[in-house]
């Protein structure tokens, strides 16, 4: 098995361990939260004006999204407890919740929308706590698809906006607008590289602000009237507790698109690990856990504060990639921006003044992006046609309930309306057919024991019998095993080197996959993560102890992949192991054929 180092690693400046000076630490806080920022007041935006609500609750809204996303930042860095990666990952409103809060604004107000985003981010608690019973039901396709599905749900709201001028303009300003914002930032991004690219968004958000200003749509009133500091004059919207028929149609749409944003994040959490250390580390899951509680806390947070919710900045990833700035003190600098900016009415003013064609055209690159990343997950796993035919059938289900189309007459206002929103139409119908491959699939074996040497006996045996049952001969017999003994006395090792000889629970799943044989080890997180040894055993230089490196040499010959996932509650070895190959009549070995 070869281990590549991740890209970026080798150029790492300064690692989440690591104190940079207190200049750099706060100059980069300030440069990154400025180029966020304008993601970070514009989304909610959006999201107001469209729904028709007042400009006093839109202050109210950007307010307390900037200060939640402060805070957020921060507990992403410092982690506490369970809560937060420890490391630099921005947090932010999240473009994926524009159509379902634009719909509880519509149908519920303020008090709607708050109870709403409180109560889906409960579950974002319950996913992080058991992420590892999540796994093969929250898979890249159903995240993939549904972030296709996002674009289509959001993009009639931004086009409705795009070319309508303000009463009294010219018909051409709203158009024009748009397009140079459009024409902007794609050209940036485009054409440039580096960190000119990370501010395309910014500088073509500027670009259409100067135009919309030459024909009178900027409101410069707005900024004139503005503080320099304080607290909006808006009030906390609070809740709407009564629960009625609004309430239970359009949770299900927040608890999935909760789910889906938990899904960005344990991607960005498991990108900002690969990125950040000089030497290459095996993901650790208990990071992706705590980055994931961090998130829900940030929309808990969100709801009560009464605004919109947020989730990670996948361009947290590219920054850090970009500096070689790694260290958690940036972080911590970028959730303190966040919250000054938050108190000076005027600098938020600012950016409220933008023309709702100028937000427009932002939001559009922005979900274009957003349909694209979908698409790039929902391809890289299309290969496997089965995942292919999920991702299409729930794609094209979700348009058309979107639409109206998928037999209005019977399911027009069933359960509330629920299927109307193509976002959660499509979604459950990914995560059904998920289910149900899952569950077609090859029946799985398992076998309990004690993670105990003297358990090998009835491993053994219980692996016979699966290789039996599937054709295969004593040769694969003797391969799974040899992988079985060497991974459970590589778990066994990692526990004693920590002093700890009580026994834990072991469980045994055993399947077969694409003409391979399957195991999974189960058992109480403890020890050091299999890759990085294995990492570090694939390294000419390597100096360790070799009859620790006995088991794990063994293991690497045999197996095909190794992946070692730890999580708070248990860890989980993962082993895909081929066929040996079978001799022909000539006695030459040749690969085996799967029946």
């Amino acid at each position: 098995m070869q281990h590549d180092a991740p890209a970026g690693s080798r150029h790492v400046r300064y690692q989440p361990d690591d104190k940079p000076p207190l200049g750099l630490t706060a100059g980069l806080g300030l440069q990154f939260a400025i180029l966020s920022i304008a993601g970070i007041v514009l989304t909610p935006a959006i999201v107001i004006r469209a729904a028709g609500e007042s400009d006093s609750y839109l202050t109210w809204v950007v307010f307390a999204a900037a200060a939640v996303s402060g805070v957020s930042t921060i507990m992403q860095a410092v982690r506490l407890g369970r809560i937060g990666a420890g490391y630099v990952l921005l947090m932010g409103t999240s473009g994926a919740f524009i159509a379902v809060c634009v719909a509880a604004l519509v149908r519920g107000g303020p008090g709607l929308l708050a109870t709403l985003v409180v109560a889906s981010s409960l579950f974002q608690f319950l996913l992080a706590g058991r992420l590892s019973l999540f796994r093969r039901l929250l898979t890249p396709t159903v995240a993939g698809t549904v972030l296709m599905l996002i674009a289509v749900t959001v993009m009639p709201v931004v086009f409705d906006m795009l070319t309508a001028s303000p009463e009294g303009s010219s018909e051409w300003s709203a158009p024009t607008s748009t397009l140079i914002t459009v024409v902007v930032i794609i050209a940036i991004a485009l054409k440039s590289s580096g960190s000119l690219r990370l501010w395309a968004p910014v500088i073509g958000v500027v670009a259409g602000s100067i135009v919309a200003a030459f024909f009178g749509l900027y409101d410069v009133d707005r900024v004139a009237e503005a503080n320099w500091i304080g607290l909006p004059d808006a009030e906390w919207p609070g809740f709407d507790l009564s629960f009625g028929p609004a309430f239970w149609s359009l949770l299900p749409a927040f608890i999935l698109v909760t789910l889906i944003g938990a899904i960005e994040t344990l991607g960005d959490s498991v990108a900002i690990q690969r990125v950040s250390w000089r030497q290459p580390r095996a993901v650790d899951y208990r990071v992706v856990q705590g980055a994931v509680a961090a998130d829900g806390a940030g929309n808990l947070l969100s709801g009560l504060a009464g605004t919109v919710p947020n989730t990670t900045y996948s361009s947290s990833v590219a920054i850090t990639e970009l500096t070689g700035v790694a260290a958690r003190r940036v972080g911590v600098a970028i959730g303190a921006s966040f919250i000054v900016m938050a108190l000076l009415p005027k600098f938020l003013a600012l950016v409220l003044a933008v023309p709702d064609a100028v937000v427009a055209a932002y939001v559009t690159v922005l979900i274009a992006m957003l349909f694209v990343v979908g698409m790039r997950i929902v391809v890289e796993e299309a290969s496997d046609y089965r995942k292919g035919l999920i991702a299409g059938v729930s794609f094209w289900i979700g348009v058309g309930f979107q639409n109206g189309v998928i037999f209005p007459e019977y399911l027009q206002g069933f359960a509330g309306g629920f299927l109307e929103n193509g976002m959660t139409s499509g979604g459950l119908v990914a995560i059904m057919l998920t289910l149900f491959t899952e569950a077609t699939q090859s029946r799985r074996q398992r076998l309990r024991a004690d993670l105990a040497i003297s358990e090998l006996p009835s491993i053994r045996e219980f692996l016979d019998g699966f290789a039996t049952r599937h054709g295969w001969g004593a040769p694969m017999s003797g391969r799974l095993d040899a992988v079985a003994e060497e991974t459970l006395l590589t778990l066994l090792d990692a526990e004693q080197a920590e002093g700890d000889t009580t026994g834990r629970a072991l469980r045994i799943t055993a399947s077969k996959q694409d003409g391979r044989a399957v195991l999974e080890f189960v058992a109480a997180a403890r020890g050091e993560n299999i890759e990085d040894r294995l990492a570090v055993l694939d390294e000419p230089a390597a100096a360790r102890p070799v009859e620790r490196d006995i088991s794990l040499r063994l293991l690497q010959h045999f197996a095909t992949s190794v992946v070692h996932q730890q999580y708070h509650e248990l860890e989980i070895v993962t082993v895909h192991v081929n066929p040996p190959p079978r001799p022909d009549p000539d006695g030459k070995p040749v690969e085996p054929i799967d029946p």
